[in-house]
């Protein structure tokens, strides 16, 4: 059976057995085997450029660990750290949250807003989404101002991404919006119920690309794996 391997950069455990709940819908008879694996040597939240740096590096040796026996990766950080030098080590196909997750939103709405964990995150994603092209339907990105170990306070934590979220729709005009965590991903439906507005899952989004690149026998563009060394 095909495999897809979605890897959580922290070692929070309680934030992978979140995400692997939310990516229950994505288990359906005769498709891949989604597997999910947190990082034991990350931080308990990716919450700077160093962390994002200090991880890239542990998941190029995960995902080499690991090829032999997965048919496509998911870097399950906002961040997407790694994710282009993962793309060189492995002709799987390697999917970044971030990159899947605002592609999907442009998908459903004109505008798309990020629900940022922490002010300090944002400059970082500004950069990332200016590197990937996609700025121009960016609404706006804003912070809960909750870490991510403080996630799993669900009262709190919901609270703030309601009142983050009505601003992102009705100050910003966002039509569509992105959380920009992993640890966020019990919250989505209550809040896409709550804001009559779609919301994405940037995990789910993902690894919905990795089962569709495995069904469809895609690689992730390099046609064979780059050999390291020399």
């Amino acid at each position: 059976m095909a495999r897809i391997l979605v890897i959580n950069p922290n070692s929070s455990e309680n934030v992978t057995a979140a995400m692997d709940l939310a990516l229950d819908p994505l288990r359906v008879a005769g498709g891949p085997e989604i597997e999910s694996l947190t990082n034991p040597d990350g931080p308990p939240g990716i919450e700077s450029q160093a962390h994002v740096d200090d991880v890239a590096v542990q998941l190029r040796a995960i995902i080499q660990a690991h090829d032999h026996r997965v048919d496509a990766f998911v870097i399950a950080c906002f961040s997407d750290p790694g994710l282009f030098a993962a793309r060189e080590i492995t002709a799987k196909p390697v999917f970044g949250i971030a990159e899947s997750g605002i592609l999907s939103a442009m998908s459903l709405g004109e505008r798309y807003g990020v629900i940022a964990i922490l002010s300090k995150s944002i400059p970082r994603h500004l950069r990332y989404i200016r590197s990937l092209g996609l700025e121009a339907r960016l609404a706006a990105d804003l912070a809960i101002e909750l870490g991510v170990t403080e996630l799993a306070d669900e009262g709190r934590t919901f609270s703030r991404m309601v009142e983050v979220g009505t601003r992102l729709r009705d100050v910003h005009g966002a039509r569509a919006l992105v959380m920009g965590c992993a640890g966020m991903a019990r919250y989505r439906r209550r809040l896409e119920d709550t804001l009559s507005i779609a919301v994405v899952d940037p995990a789910q989004a993902a690894t919905a690309m990795a089962v569709a690149a495995i069904q469809l026998g895609q690689s992730n563009g390099n046609g064979q794996a780059v050999v390291s060394g020399g």
